[in-house]
């Protein structure tokens, strides 16, 4: 930050200071039934998908609401080997606000795997975007992992390997709105990285989900435009990427953007891969059975050598939602 957006941000936070005494502060949630492992002695990985938090340099409610969930993650019993952001992490990609996210979860985890979603990218030039957003991540990780696992120079899209399992994150190749653009080159990089999983889990990594999942398009509120909510133009082509290799692995496809609360549309098999939708971590979630009207929600996920584990949970009020656990058996 430049002098001027460092006394700038100080006055932003002071002002967030006074508002928060005038809403009673930020409310933690219960320490009744911390985050942990079902299976500590046997799991093999935990991260937490926390998607859609946009916080804002200007809704101060979105960022107090931020602050409390995050409490529950800090009181966790459990280490997360990751946080995985699955975009839309600031409103609109401002640095104030990847500053306020960094000051929230800094620390939280051992690596942050962070997604790049259509409010960090969609009001600037494509290159500055990324620097914001490749900078922001870097910082957190205290590398250059996401700039040196790119698949090209410049790009969102990036692989990185934990705890023997592979996390790929795709990103848009232009700046879009509400979509995103998958180059050829990003689906040819997507099919080679794929490749190399036979026998293991592998999570892919997506802001937006895939056209008619997760009850779209009626869950962006348009029930005649099929195309309305998705990744977009290169939908089907991503679609047969993933089905190629579920024969070979498990292959796990994670999403967000819709911001609904969990319902029997959070999780879907298609074609053989797994699709799952994140509730918003911050934004209040419409629709669903389950945290509609609500904020905070997220999946705790735990991989075993024979199942990986959804964990729903609602980290506003520091609550398992065990209805809507689901288990993916690994092949």
């Amino acid at each position: 930050m430049t002098l001027i957006q460092q006394i700038s941000f100080k006055i932003f936070t002071l002002i967030i200071t006074i508002m928060y005494s005038f809403n009673g502060g930020v409310v933690a949630p219960s320490t009744a039934d911390p985050i942990k492992a079902k299976d500590p002695a046997n799991v093999k990985m935990v991260f937490a998908a926390v998607a859609d938090p946009q916080v804002s340099n200007y809704m101060f409610g979105r960022y107090q609401s931020f602050q409390e969930a995050c409490i529950d993650l800090e009181n966790a019993e459990c280490e997360f080997d990751a946080i995985v952001g699955i975009g839309d992490i600031a409103e609109n990609g401002l640095l104030e606000e990847y500053q306020l996210v960094y000051d929230e979860i800094n620390g939280l985890s051992k690596r942050f795997i962070m997604a790049e979603g259509n409010h960090d990218i969609r009001l600037r030039a494509y290159s500055q975007s990324y620097d914001r957003f490749s900078n922001f991540t870097n910082s957190l990780n205290r590398d250059e992992s996401m700039i040196e696992n790119a698949y090209a120079e410049g790009k969102f899209a990036y692989s990185e390997i934990l705890n023997g399992y592979k996390f790929i994150v795709m990103g848009s190749d232009k700046t879009e709105f509400e979509e995103s653009y998958i180059s050829p080159e990003q689906l040819e990089w997507l099919d080679k990285e794929l490749a190399t999983e036979k026998g293991k889990p592998v999570f892919v990594v997506l802001h937006q989900p895939l056209k008619l999942t997760h009850n779209l398009p009626t869950t962006w509120g348009n029930g005649t435009n099929k195309e309305a909510g998705s990744v977009g133009d290169q939908n089907d082509e991503i679609k047969a990427v993933l089905a190629k290799h579920a024969d070979d692995s498990t292959v796990i496809l994670i999403t967000g953007h819709l911001h609904a609360g969990f319902s029997q549309y959070s999780y879907e098999q298609i074609e053989g891969f797994h699709s799952f939708n994140v509730p918003s971590f911050t934004i209040e979630n419409k629709d669903g059975e389950e945290g509609g009207n609500g904020a905070g929600l997220t999946y705790i996920v735990e991989v075993y050598n024979d199942e990986v584990l959804f964990r729903a949970r609602n980290c506003k009020t520091g609550e398992w939602l065990s209805k809507w656990d689901v288990s993916v058996p690994v092949k």
